[in-house]
């Protein structure tokens, strides 16, 4: 599975658990959430192995050590796509690789 396949397969499933939330009076915000997530998967999905966001994630250390295992997301990467509700889904992965870069840094 290519880095792009298994970072798809993380927000994808992030967004499936966002649909299975039952909240009542949540006004459909979980719903909102989950087809953000899935936008987000999609696009993930589109990109290079090379791209500077796909990059940034492996210098990260979220695809392991060696950047060859599958996605895992820091604690900052997870929060971050946990209250992810809105917006284009590169907004999502630029606001990741943002975060991730004030890290590294």
């Amino acid at each position: 599975m290519s880095r792009t396949e298994s970072l798809a397969d993380y927000l994808r499933d992030q967004g499936r658990r966002k649909l299975d939330r039952v909240e009542a009076g949540d006004g459909g915000r979980n719903a909102r959430f989950a087809l953000a997530l899935f936008d987000a998967a999609v696009y993930a999905r589109s990109l290079a192995e090379d791209d500077l966001f796909v990059v940034a994630l492996v210098e990260a250390g979220c695809f392991g050590p060696h950047g060859c295992e599958e996605f895992q997301p820091t604690e900052q990467v997870a929060r971050l796509v946990r209250l992810w509700g809105s917006g284009e889904p590169w907004q999502l992965l630029m606001t990741i690789r943002s975060a991730l870069q004030g890290a590294l840094t």
